[in-house]
Protein backbone atom coordinates (compact mmCIF):
# COMPACT_ATOMS: atom_id res chain seq x y z
CA UNK A 1 0.00 0.00 0.00
CA UNK A 2 1.32 3.54 -1.04
CA UNK A 3 2.28 6.35 1.64
CA UNK A 4 0.37 9.79 1.65
CA UNK A 5 3.22 12.51 1.22
CA UNK A 6 3.46 14.75 5.23
CA UNK A 7 2.35 17.56 2.95
CA UNK A 8 4.32 20.50 4.88
CA UNK A 9 4.54 22.50 2.20
CA UNK A 10 1.32 21.68 0.45
CA UNK A 11 -1.87 23.91 0.02
CA UNK A 12 -5.84 23.32 0.42
CA UNK A 13 -9.08 24.48 -0.31
CA UNK A 14 -11.29 25.53 1.81
CA UNK A 15 -14.74 23.74 1.87
CA UNK A 16 -16.48 26.97 3.16
CA UNK A 17 -14.92 30.08 1.27
CA UNK A 18 -13.09 28.67 -1.67
CA UNK A 19 -9.51 30.59 -0.05
CA UNK A 20 -6.37 28.49 -0.07
CA UNK A 21 -4.49 27.82 2.89
CA UNK A 22 -1.47 25.82 3.89
CA UNK A 23 -2.85 22.26 4.56
CA UNK A 24 -1.04 21.87 7.79
CA UNK A 25 -2.97 24.59 9.37
CA UNK A 26 -6.67 23.33 7.62
CA UNK A 27 -8.59 21.96 10.54
CA UNK A 28 -11.45 19.51 9.96
CA UNK A 29 -15.19 20.23 10.96
CA UNK A 30 -17.20 17.91 12.66
CA UNK A 31 -19.59 17.29 9.73
CA UNK A 32 -16.28 16.13 7.35
CA UNK A 33 -15.59 19.91 6.17
CA UNK A 34 -11.56 20.75 5.94
CA UNK A 35 -11.43 25.11 6.53
CA UNK A 36 -9.15 27.71 7.54
CA UNK A 37 -8.23 27.63 11.06
CA UNK A 38 -9.70 31.53 11.45
CA UNK A 39 -13.00 29.45 9.53
CA UNK A 40 -13.28 26.58 12.39
CA UNK A 41 -16.83 26.20 13.89
CA UNK A 42 -17.51 24.12 16.46
CA UNK A 43 -20.85 21.78 16.32
CA UNK A 44 -23.68 23.85 17.87
CA UNK A 45 -25.12 22.50 21.04
CA UNK A 46 -28.62 22.79 19.71
CA UNK A 47 -27.75 19.91 16.97
CA UNK A 48 -27.15 17.68 19.57
CA UNK A 49 -30.62 15.13 19.83
CA UNK A 50 -30.80 15.27 24.16
CA UNK A 51 -32.87 12.00 25.68
CA UNK A 52 -36.52 13.54 26.74
CA UNK A 53 -36.61 13.29 30.44
CA UNK A 54 -39.81 14.30 32.35
CA UNK A 55 -39.83 15.95 35.57
CA UNK A 56 -41.18 13.86 38.69
CA UNK A 57 -43.61 15.33 40.53
CA UNK A 58 -45.25 12.49 42.78
CA UNK A 59 -44.16 12.91 46.30
CA UNK A 60 -43.38 9.26 48.21
CA UNK A 61 -45.60 8.54 51.61
CA UNK A 62 -47.69 11.82 50.97
CA UNK A 63 -49.76 13.42 53.86
CA UNK A 64 -52.63 15.85 52.15
CA UNK A 65 -54.62 18.02 53.90
CA UNK A 66 -57.10 16.84 56.08
CA UNK A 67 -60.96 18.61 56.53
CA UNK A 68 -61.42 17.15 59.93
CA UNK A 69 -61.95 20.58 62.60
CA UNK A 70 -59.55 20.41 65.86
CA UNK A 71 -60.25 21.95 68.97
CA UNK A 72 -57.74 24.73 70.14
CA UNK A 73 -57.77 26.13 73.46
CA UNK A 74 -56.28 29.77 73.22
CA UNK A 75 -55.10 31.16 76.83
CA UNK A 76 -54.82 34.24 78.16
CA UNK A 77 -53.38 35.94 81.10
CA UNK A 78 -55.88 38.88 81.16
CA UNK A 79 -58.38 40.47 78.85
CA UNK A 80 -61.62 42.49 78.89
CA UNK A 81 -64.47 40.43 77.03
CA UNK A 82 -66.72 42.97 76.77
CA UNK A 83 -64.40 45.13 74.34
CA UNK A 84 -61.84 42.10 73.80
CA UNK A 85 -59.20 44.73 74.08
CA UNK A 86 -56.25 42.66 75.14
CA UNK A 87 -54.36 43.80 78.41
CA UNK A 88 -51.79 41.38 77.18
CA UNK A 89 -49.91 39.74 74.27
CA UNK A 90 -52.80 38.21 71.77
CA UNK A 91 -51.74 34.47 71.66
CA UNK A 92 -52.56 33.50 68.14
CA UNK A 93 -53.67 29.86 67.04
CA UNK A 94 -52.88 28.91 62.91
CA UNK A 95 -54.48 26.13 61.45
CA UNK A 96 -58.41 24.60 61.13
CA UNK A 97 -60.42 25.32 64.08
CA UNK A 98 -63.10 23.25 65.37
CA UNK A 99 -63.99 24.45 69.51
CA UNK A 100 -61.98 27.58 70.02
CA UNK A 101 -62.38 28.16 74.09
CA UNK A 102 -60.49 30.91 75.25
CA UNK A 103 -59.47 30.86 78.96
CA UNK A 104 -57.36 32.91 81.51
CA UNK A 105 -58.47 35.89 83.69
CA UNK A 106 -61.48 36.84 81.89
CA UNK A 107 -63.25 40.08 82.71
CA UNK A 108 -66.10 40.41 81.60
CA UNK A 109 -69.98 41.18 82.26
CA UNK A 110 -72.22 37.96 82.27
CA UNK A 111 -73.48 38.88 78.81
CA UNK A 112 -70.90 39.71 76.34
CA UNK A 113 -70.01 39.58 72.50
CA UNK A 114 -67.57 37.84 71.42
CA UNK A 115 -65.65 39.78 68.33
CA UNK A 116 -62.51 41.09 66.34
CA UNK A 117 -61.35 37.27 66.44
CA UNK A 118 -59.09 37.32 63.33
CA UNK A 119 -56.67 35.07 61.87
CA UNK A 120 -55.88 32.39 59.51
CA UNK A 121 -57.94 29.67 60.70
CA UNK A 122 -61.39 28.33 60.38
CA UNK A 123 -63.74 29.07 63.04
CA UNK A 124 -66.24 26.36 64.12
CA UNK A 125 -67.61 27.03 67.89
CA UNK A 126 -66.52 29.78 69.91
CA UNK A 127 -66.44 29.79 74.01
CA UNK A 128 -65.67 32.08 76.54
CA UNK A 129 -64.69 29.92 79.70
CA UNK A 130 -66.43 30.52 82.61
CA UNK A 131 -69.36 32.76 83.57
CA UNK A 132 -69.25 36.12 84.32
CA UNK A 133 -66.10 37.09 85.47
CA UNK A 134 -62.90 35.60 86.65
CA UNK A 135 -61.90 36.18 90.10
CA UNK A 136 -58.38 37.84 90.31
CA UNK A 137 -58.02 37.42 93.99
CA UNK A 138 -60.62 36.76 97.07
CA UNK A 139 -60.01 37.89 100.29
CA UNK A 140 -61.52 36.52 102.81
CA UNK A 141 -63.02 39.08 105.54
CA UNK A 142 -63.41 38.27 109.45
CA UNK A 143 -64.73 40.91 112.32
CA UNK A 144 -62.52 40.86 115.62
CA UNK A 145 -63.60 43.14 118.57
CA UNK A 146 -60.14 45.16 119.91
CA UNK A 147 -59.57 47.43 122.86
CA UNK A 148 -61.23 50.03 119.86
CA UNK A 149 -64.26 48.21 118.82
CA UNK A 150 -64.69 45.61 115.76
CA UNK A 151 -62.40 45.93 113.15
CA UNK A 152 -62.30 44.25 109.46
CA UNK A 153 -59.57 41.36 109.32
CA UNK A 154 -58.61 41.03 105.66
CA UNK A 155 -56.92 37.61 105.25
CA UNK A 156 -56.14 37.99 109.03
CA UNK A 157 -54.77 41.38 108.97
CA UNK A 158 -56.37 44.12 110.59
CA UNK A 159 -57.65 46.67 108.33
CA UNK A 160 -55.00 45.75 105.76
CA UNK A 161 -54.65 47.88 103.02
CA UNK A 162 -54.78 46.21 99.67
CA UNK A 163 -53.80 46.26 96.15
CA UNK A 164 -56.51 46.20 93.59
CA UNK A 165 -55.44 46.65 89.88
CA UNK A 166 -57.63 48.25 87.15
CA UNK A 167 -59.49 45.48 85.16
CA UNK A 168 -59.18 43.33 88.17
CA UNK A 169 -62.33 41.19 89.77
CA UNK A 170 -61.86 40.99 93.84
CA UNK A 171 -64.26 39.17 96.06
CA UNK A 172 -64.44 40.22 99.25
CA UNK A 173 -65.84 36.73 101.50
CA UNK A 174 -68.10 37.78 104.17
CA UNK A 175 -69.13 34.16 104.64
CA UNK A 176 -67.59 33.61 107.99
CA UNK A 177 -70.27 34.47 111.15
CA UNK A 178 -68.25 36.99 112.38
CA UNK A 179 -69.62 39.17 109.48
CA UNK A 180 -72.70 39.46 110.25
CA UNK A 181 -74.59 42.64 110.16
CA UNK A 182 -71.48 44.36 109.08
CA UNK A 183 -72.09 44.14 105.59
CA UNK A 184 -68.86 45.57 103.87
CA UNK A 185 -69.02 48.25 101.01
CA UNK A 186 -66.47 51.00 99.05
CA UNK A 187 -66.21 54.41 99.09
CA UNK A 188 -63.96 57.13 97.88
CA UNK A 189 -63.92 58.60 101.63
CA UNK A 190 -61.95 57.11 104.14
CA UNK A 191 -64.95 55.44 106.96
CA UNK A 192 -67.17 55.81 103.72
CA UNK A 193 -70.78 57.51 104.72
CA UNK A 194 -68.93 57.78 108.58
CA UNK A 195 -66.63 60.68 107.07
CA UNK A 196 -69.35 62.01 105.23
CA UNK A 197 -68.60 60.26 102.11
CA UNK A 198 -71.05 58.29 99.93
CA UNK A 199 -70.75 54.70 98.83
CA UNK A 200 -69.13 53.77 95.74
CA UNK A 201 -71.05 51.32 93.60
CA UNK A 202 -69.03 51.35 90.24
CA UNK A 203 -68.39 47.76 89.29
CA UNK A 204 -69.92 46.39 92.54
CA UNK A 205 -72.09 43.52 93.29
CA UNK A 206 -73.24 42.02 96.44
CA UNK A 207 -74.38 38.26 97.17
CA UNK A 208 -76.28 36.83 100.11
CA UNK A 209 -76.38 38.29 103.70
CA UNK A 210 -72.94 38.67 105.27
CA UNK A 211 -71.90 35.94 107.88
CA UNK A 212 -74.56 33.49 106.16
CA UNK A 213 -72.40 30.81 103.24
CA UNK A 214 -71.67 32.52 100.06
CA UNK A 215 -71.81 36.02 100.86
CA UNK A 216 -69.61 38.38 99.70
CA UNK A 217 -68.98 42.04 97.79
CA UNK A 218 -67.08 42.32 94.85
CA UNK A 219 -65.67 44.70 92.46
CA UNK A 220 -64.26 44.93 89.41
CA UNK A 221 -61.85 48.08 89.12
CA UNK A 222 -63.12 50.31 86.44
CA UNK A 223 -60.34 52.03 84.13
CA UNK A 224 -58.81 55.22 86.10
CA UNK A 225 -60.87 54.51 89.49
CA UNK A 226 -59.83 56.61 92.34
CA UNK A 227 -58.35 55.14 95.54
CA UNK A 228 -60.98 53.15 97.44
CA UNK A 229 -61.97 52.83 101.24
CA UNK A 230 -63.70 49.49 102.76
CA UNK A 231 -65.78 50.00 105.56
CA UNK A 232 -68.61 48.77 107.33
CA UNK A 233 -72.29 50.74 106.21
CA UNK A 234 -73.41 50.16 110.14
CA UNK A 235 -70.58 50.99 112.18
CA UNK A 236 -67.99 53.28 111.92
CA UNK A 237 -64.28 52.76 112.18
CA UNK A 238 -63.85 49.03 110.76
CA UNK A 239 -62.41 49.54 107.55
CA UNK A 240 -59.16 50.40 105.53
CA UNK A 241 -57.38 51.39 102.31
CA UNK A 242 -57.85 49.52 98.84
CA UNK A 243 -55.40 51.27 96.70
CA UNK A 244 -55.92 50.94 92.83
CA UNK A 245 -52.76 51.56 90.88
Amino acid sequence: MGKFAVGKNAYGISDRSGFRYRLRDMRKEWNGSLVGKDEYEPKHPQLEVRRKTVDAQALRDPRPDRSELVDVTVSFPIFNLETLLFESQVPQAQGQGGTVTFGGNVFTPTSATVSGVTGTITLGNVTASGTGATIAATYTVTVVSTGYGNKYYIDGVQQATVTLTEGGTYRFDQSDSSNSGHPLRFSTTSNGTHGGGSEYTTGVTTNGTPGSSGAYTQITVASGAPTLYYYCTVHSGMGGQANTP
